[in-house]
């Protein structure tokens, strides 16, 4: 980030962050744990997400770090019965299980928790687990209103915990060689950045084998809600809630954040300078309220000079699979294209088109991002995706270090601003844009906070 961006960033987020900064006493090393100390950690939402990526990748690392689970939190109560058994299935011991977070930070065996939950909690949950004084591993999106993000930056500041964002691109070794290319000069001034995320699956978030066998009896939904809207039970909502508002935006909640994401990792830019967006729902009109298509485009650049940047092109949609998922980043020279891992210079300026310019040419070597890579430990067998198990090692070594770990807090925030800049477009139709001093974001005249 340049000291301009930087200073109106900090300055606008002062209020957030003043009454945030830790004070290390005696007492806060005390806290720490040593290298033979075992660090138990606790379950919060135990749905597919956390058994699909969450345990494996923990259960990959748990023995050689000695980590172990201790409890499940879940509402549902066949949850929390199945995350028990998949747990002692890949070779854990037997944990408890209890029926909220309340109950969950009374217990004295949790050290730490993993959180997989509804998108809209992610971030209420993480403000509850570090008061609750636990590191914790949160998942994506960190938080689609910018309320919540502030509260959420605010207590990790407060409590000093260690918290790893679930945005695993920055454990993985080619992006993180992506990165430091960039940040070195080499690459050149971005110019263009395309992102796509395509998928041809009508059954994308949905349940439907599984939204019959939930009942309201069975749950706690007024405590699902948290503080949105009171709203009937509804199994979708609680089980399918990617494709309903205010518990998601979809696409943008899910997917644009693992790529806007590196946008702000490899320039350093704190947040979008505007968004707009269209779509909406073309072929998949099963219910949902989120769209099915959308395109946004983002415009980048430093806060303090609009004469420089450049636009991200983000498009995403579940009706043809076509394009797939692809971040291509374009310079003069050439193009750092993440799906394939390479630097080419695909697109460069050549001699001839800059000789009426008296232009030298300006093309990049071609070289692999993954050469060199190291691999990742793979001190268990769990099936574990190897981008995740890296994230979730990473966080597991700084629970012991202390040290900032690959996608802090800090990371999450600036992704959420993004994703509430393109929920505001979405919903206004309008350019929408961020105020640094106020840490709102603005569309048509109005503020959101």
């Amino acid at each position: 980030m340049n000291q301009q961006n930087r200073r109106d960033f900090l300055k606008g987020s002062g209020a957030v962050l003043a009454a945030s900064s830790v004070s290390w006493s005696a007492s806060s090393y005390a806290s720490i744990l040593g290298s033979n100390d075992r660090v138990r950690v606790g379950v919060v939402g135990c749905g597919d997400r956390m058994k699909s990526a969450l345990i494996p990748s923990f259960m990959q690392h748990a023995k050689e770090l000695n980590f172990e689970f201790a409890a499940i939190s879940d509402l549902w109560n066949s949850r929390r019965d199945e995350g028990i058994a998949y747990i002692e299935k890949l070779g854990g011991a037997r944990v408890e299980a209890v029926r909220n977070n309340d109950e969950l930070y009374a217990r004295k065996d949790v050290d730490a928790v993993l959180i997989a939950t509804a998108d809209f909690q992610h971030a209420l949950h993480g403000v509850e687990a570090v008061e609750a004084g636990r590191d914790a591993y949160v998942e994506k999106p960190t938080a689609h209103t910018m309320q919540d993000a502030r509260k959420f930056l605010a207590a990790v500041k407060k409590t000093g915990k260690i918290v790893q964002i679930g945005t695993q691109r920055r454990s993985t070794p080619s992006y993180q060689k992506a990165a430091e290319y960039i940040q070195s000069g080499k690459f050149g001034e971005i110019v263009m950045v395309e992102m796509t995320w395509n998928v041809n699956q009508p059954g994308r978030w949905r349940r439907p084998n599984v939204v019959p066998l939930l009942k309201e009896e069975d749950t706690d939904w007024k405590r699902f809600l948290l503080d949105r809207p009171y709203e009937a039970f509804d199994a979708r909502k609680y089980l399918e809630f990617r494709l309903f508002w205010p518990y998601s935006s979809g696409i943008p909640d899910q997917w644009l954040v693992h790529q806007i994401d590196t946008v702000h990792w490899f320039t350093g830019l704190p947040h979008p300078r505007s968004v707009v967006a269209n779509g909406g729902i073309y072929l998949w009109k099963d219910g949902r309220k989120n769209w099915d298509t959308m395109t946004a485009v983002f415009d980048y650049g430093p806060l303090d000079d609009l004469s420089k940047g450049f636009q991200v092109q983000y498009t995403s949609r579940f009706t043809n699979s076509a394009g797939g998922v692809k971040e291509l980043y374009y310079s003069n020279g050439g193009m750092i294209d993440m799906d394939k891992q390479t630097v080419t210079p695909t697109g460069g300026l050549t001699a001839r088109a800059g000789a009426e310019m008296n232009m030298q040419a300006n093309l990049l070597p071609s070289f692999s991002l993954v050469e060199h890579a190291e691999a990742t430990s793979t001190a268990a067998d769990t099936g574990a995706d190897p981008q995740t198990s890296a994230n979730m090692r990473n966080w597991m070594e700084c629970v012991r270090s202390r040290k900032t770990p690959n996608a802090p807090i800090e990371a999450g925030y600036s992704h959420s601003i993004a994703l509430c800049m393109t929920v505001a477009a979405i919903q206004t139709g309008e350019k929408v844009t961020f105020d640094d001093k106020t840490q709102q974001v603005c569309a048509g005249g109005r503020t959101y906070a």
